[in-house]
């Protein structure tokens, strides 16, 4: 059972990816070199972090390490959230969603449906569990409800324990992994993409999957609820290089925005001695305030490319993870 009095364990996790075709046909340089599995180093600048994940970590070694503990956690009854962070083009989709249908390649997503599942299928007959997922993205600080395309400015309000919540977002329930699984391709269809120059299917809009699960034991009467937010976050955008104009420029804008919010929260919780947490700069970060502060666990993932032609990105990204986890020692 979930100890209400537990205080916000914030983890950051850096996964480097593999140089791509394009940087290869380029030449481009492979900049990182790693020391132990907690640090990398970028021209002779060390970056420590509670894992250092290597350009060949699979992504079944990489959803042990880093996201098992987290459903172990939720369906214990505390709240969890994993992100994954980074400049476009960097591995966060791969790392969050990966092939969503391909038992080796699939990412972090649908493995956690699979653990959840088979987890249910293993306790005792007395426990009873009902599963409601969400699926709805932050586009230009507006929310939209991905299983619903006619919901296109969903609200935040406060439940009566001043819960906050997307008032009118679409809740399924399931009771099948592939119940899950088609609710996942269903709003990844429907989620806003642009082409830029740095990734011809880069998402434009932060996207959450919120897994809802609450279980009761018929005999004992105990209760849990625990919440997951899964979320892949649009790409930190350096706008002369992905040749944004117009609305993208504007996206771009509003992501850097929300990101710098973000990251704000998150610092002020990993500091722990803060007395105001600026939850309320960011619809995002409105939302998740009760799986990032309190009982809960949080991961950051902190997705970077190897290749020297993103090196200050590479460089800024390491940078925001790294004031967290210093921040959280």
């Amino acid at each position: 059972m979930a100890d209400p009095a537990a205080q916000t364990t914030i983890k950051v996790v850096c996964r480097f990816r593999p140089l791509n075709k394009s940087e290869v046909a380029r030449g481009d340089k492979y900049i990182p070199t790693f020391q132990g599995d907690d640090c990398v180093q970028i021209a002779g600048k060390p970056y420590h972090f509670d894992r250092v994940f290597q350009s060949n970590t699979t992504q079944v070694q990489f959803y042990n390490a880093v996201a098992q503990q987290i459903v172990r956690d939720v369906l214990g009854g505390y709240n969890g959230t994993i992100f994954a962070y980074g400049q476009t083009s960097s591995g966060k989709t791969h790392t969050m969603e990966g092939d969503l249908h391909d038992p080796e390649m699939m990412g972090i997503i649908p493995r956690i449906v699979q653990d959840i599942f088979n987890y249910i299928y293993s306790m005792d007959e007395n426990l009873e569990f009902h599963i409601k997922v969400s699926y709805f993205e932050i586009y230009l600080d507006k929310i939209k409800d991905c299983l619903d395309v006619s919901k296109i400015n969903l609200s935040v309000h406060e439940d009566k324990n001043r819960v906050p919540y997307v008032k009118g977002c679409t809740e399924r329930f399931v009771s099948t992994p592939e119940e899950v699984m088609d609710a996942i391709d269903e709003g990844k269809n429907n989620r806003h993409v642009a082409v830029t120059n740095m990734n011809e299917h880069s998402s434009r809009s932060h996207s959450i999957f919120l897994i809802n699960i609450k279980q009761e034991n018929s005999q004992t009467g105990q209760k849990f609820t625990g919440k997951l937010y899964l979320v892949d976050l649009a790409g930190s955008e350096k706008v002369g290089k992905t040749g944004a104009e117009g609305t993208v420029l504007d996206e771009a804008k509003m992501i850097n925005k929300s990101l710098s919010s973000l990251g704000n929260v998150i610092s002020a919780l990993a500091e722990g001695s803060v007395s105001y947490v600026p939850y309320r700069d960011s619809k995002m970060t409105r939302i998740l305030q009760d799986s990032l502060g309190g009982n809960c666990r949080t991961t950051m993932v902190i997705c970077c490319s190897p290749s020297a032609f993103n090196d200050a990105e590479t460089r800024s990204t390491l940078m925001f993870g790294q004031s967290i986890s210093l921040n959280d020692m």
